[in-house]
């Protein structure tokens, strides 16, 4: 499947959907997002791979093995072909153990190594007070850090902390009662969307506490995005939910 969308004037991007089969004996949906700069093919494209069926490590390294695939053709339209590749190698990539890159990371023993970002999608909040304040005690209870954003009708959560508390907070939000129906009964949580779950880069700046915060416009809350350096992550996820 293809998703084409334009969302800045200098280069285009868009999202290619794939199922490798034969993988692990089951079928392994990949869904790859292309950026094509203005001097594309002189310049190479910028991917990125996420998988339901993949852990982050291996989809991180599908795209560096993708990355190195497009320099073998610089110059010339690689999109078609790192399809291609990606079909028939994909079985030899996962099976090989995470690149240097990720092993430096596992065996760093800093405290800011191994920090993870979420970014979820509410559709709505009925109970909002009582909502926020339950949002509020998991962040707490699980040492996590970053936002919960309200803009218009927007309602975005971006956290950061361990991996292992963010898959926990993850587990609370979809199990929990949190809100209720439109008859004032408690009900989970069924409207969420992960929008996106990766590694804190170096480029990114740390969240000291978590903060509930409401915004007037939407550059405000892209502010907030391009201050703690997730300018790319504001522009990737948040304006395809003003449609």
């Amino acid at each position: 499947f293809f998703f084409f969308y334009f969302p800045e004037t200098h280069g285009i991007s868009f999202r290619i959907q794939i199922s490798v089969k034969e993988v692990l004996d089951t079928d392994v949906l990949l869904k790859l997002l292309f950026h094509l700069p203005v001097n594309y093919p002189s310049a190479l494209p910028d991917i990125s791979v996420n998988s339901d069926q993949l852990t982050r490590a291996q989809c991180v390294d599908v795209r560096e093995k993708l990355l190195e695939q497009a320099k073998k053709h610089l110059s010339e339209p690689m999109v078609h072909d790192l399809i291609l590749w990606v079909q028939q190698h994909l079985k030899d990539v996962i099976k090989q153990p995470a690149t240097v890159c990720n092993e430096k990371t596992t065996l760093s023993k800093g405290t800011e190594d191994g920090v993870w970002m979420l970014l979820l999608h509410l559709d709505h909040m009925r109970a909002k007070a009582k909502y926020v304040k339950t949002v509020e005690k998991w962040a707490s209870n699980l040492r996590l850090t970053g936002r919960l954003m309200f803009m218009g009708k927007i309602i975005l959560i971006l956290l950061q902390g361990d991996r292992s508390s963010i898959k926990e907070y993850l587990i609370l939000q979809k199990t929990s009662k949190v809100d209720v129906d439109s008859g004032g009964k408690k009900c989970k949580e069924k409207m969420m969307r992960v929008l996106c779950e990766t590694e804190v880069q170096s480029q990114h700046k740390r969240f000291q506490t978590f903060e509930v915060k409401e915004y007037s416009a939407l550059e405000e809350l892209q502010k907030e995005f391009e201050t703690a350096g997730l300018t790319a992550l504001f522009s990737e996820f948040v304006p395809p939910l003003l449609k």
